[in-house]
């Protein structure tokens, strides 16, 4: 099993990518995302790599990191999604916008990825809820202005509902419960609660 290459850029295509490793190239399909990310023809890449071994093929994925390969695992463990639509859902979302589509149970965001169709969408949100790879956790950023220079930031609806997960797993609730807790009264909210009122709610919604 290969779970690494480290090696010289030979080539990119739509879909895959020919990486020189001391003389011996390897073919390496990936995201588009993944794919538009990488240097020039020539140069040194590392990648990820989840190897795939069918009785009528070997095939080799490449990611940028661990995380984007465990979910890539992950996606693939719900009924109905193979390497090809994973590979889909992972070329139109970035780690940050399937975390937060499985929190918020977000179906029509993961109905982005071709082939990706409302049923087989709500299925990944609903099975993954409770079993998102844990090296995967991925805090999304948003842009600010502070003194007039552009700096990135986490969202303000970002940490709050960091900072209200925390503290309801800290009075010892299971974060996959927390989570769905808060990610429920946010969805009911129009606008951003402070991190004491979604405690507050969180706490009752996980009295029900």
């Amino acid at each position: 099993m290969i779970g690494k290459l480290k090696g010289i850029l030979d080539s990119v295509s739509s879909d895959s990518a020919i990486i020189d490793v001391q003389g011996v190239g390897y073919v390496i399909f990936a995201p588009t995302r993944v794919l538009g990310n990488l240097p020039g023809p020539g140069e040194a890449i590392t990648l990820s790599i989840e190897t795939v071994v069918r009785e009528d093929m070997i095939r080799l994925y490449g990611f940028e990191n661990e995380a984007e390969r465990d979910w890539f695992r992950a996606l693939q463990s719900v009924q109905g999604v193979g390497a090809k639509v994973a590979m889909e859902i992972l070329s139109v979302l970035t780690l940050s916008d399937v975390a937060n589509a499985i929190t918020l149970q977000d179906s029509a965001m993961v109905a982005r990825a071709k082939g990706v169709g409302p049923k087989l969408a709500k299925r990944i949100v609903s099975e993954l809820k409770d079993r998102a790879p844990t090296s995967a956790v991925v805090i999304p950023i948003g842009t600010a202005i502070k003194g007039g220079v552009k700096v990135t930031e986490p969202a303000p609806e970002v940490l709050a509902r960091a900072d209200a997960i925390s503290a309801l797993v800290n009075l010892g609730y299971p974060e996959a419960m927390a989570s769905n807790a808060i990610a429920s009264i946010m969805g009911r909210s129009e606008d951003v609660p402070e991190v004491k009122a979604l405690i507050r709610e969180g706490l009752k919604e996980l009295a029900n």
